[in-house]
Order: structure tokens, then C-alpha cells, then sequence
């Protein structure tokens, strides 16, 4: 199974940019957020894991396959790091993930029978409510 430690430093751009919300004085001051940047395409997966990551529906992987990851959580930008990092792990792992092949099944012959046994007594059923012509 592939790792973020396999993928080569090179293919992942990490920026650090300002974190939004509540930070008093120091907010303004240091960019504590990481911004995360993977190009699948050009990437150095085998072909299986770009397929998987094809597959994948994540709001995170763009159109033109590059994966953006924000990640702000913390005050430290070397913890947002990891935790950015941890993110495309995750989806690493979701994208290598393989998708069992559907078998197609049938109904048993026990369940065909007891449907149709069903139906013939709701037909008798609804037979008996007919009208009896009168002896007259």
C-alpha cells in the first residue's frame, strides 16, 4: 500500500497562507494555515491509484485531477502540516482501496414459489367477493 512517505517531496507543493477566524493580535502577523497542492496526472502513482483517485467523488480533487487541501486546525504551522499531510494520506488509502465485482443474483426457487402461492391465494380472495348470481 502506497504512503504520502512514498511520494517524492518534489510532487507535493506546501504553502503556508494566513489562517481565517479568531487569533487575536497574531493573526494578521504570521501564516500558521498550509495549503496543500498534489497533481495526480503528474504525479509518480502507477496507473491504478490515479484511476482510484478518478474514481473517488471528494469535493477536494478538482476537475483537472489536483487534490487542494487546506489545513488550519491548529495554531502551529508545522501541526497543519502534518495534519494536511494526514488528510492526503487518507485519501491515498481511500483510492487504493479496490471495489469488490457485483455477482448478479437470482431469487431461490423457495421464494419464487411462496410469492406465487401468495398471489393465488389473494386471487381466490378477491373471486369469493364476486357477486352470486341468485337462484331464482
Amino acid at each position: 500500500m502506497i504512503s504520502v512517505t512514498d511520494i517524492p517531496e518534489e510532487e507535493i507543493a506546501i504553502s503556508a497562507i494566513r489562517a481565517s477566524g479568531p487569533g487575536g493580535q497574531h493573526v494578521n502577523k504570521v501564516s500558521t494555515a498550509i495549503h496543500l497542492r498534489f497533481d495526480i496526472s503528474a504525479s509518480s502513482l502507477p496507473g491504478e491509484v490515479k484511476e482510484g483517485f478518478a474514481r473517488l467523488k471528494d469535493r477536494r480533487i478538482s476537475t483537472d485531477q489536483v487534490v487542494t487541501i487546506k489545513a488550519q486546525r491548529s495554531r502551529s504551522q508545522e501541526k497543519n502540516k502534518l495534519d494536511a499531510l494526514g488528510r492526503l494520506d487518507e485519501l491515498l488509502g481511500l483510492a487504493q482501496v479496490r471495489q469488490k465485482k457485483r455477482r448478479p443474483t437470482r431469487p431461490g426457487k423457495g421464494v419464487m414459489k411462496r410469492r406465487l402461492d401468495s398471489k393465488t391465494r389473494q386471487g381466490r380472495k378477491k373471486g369469493l367477493r364476486k357477486n352470486v348470481d341468485s337462484w331464482d
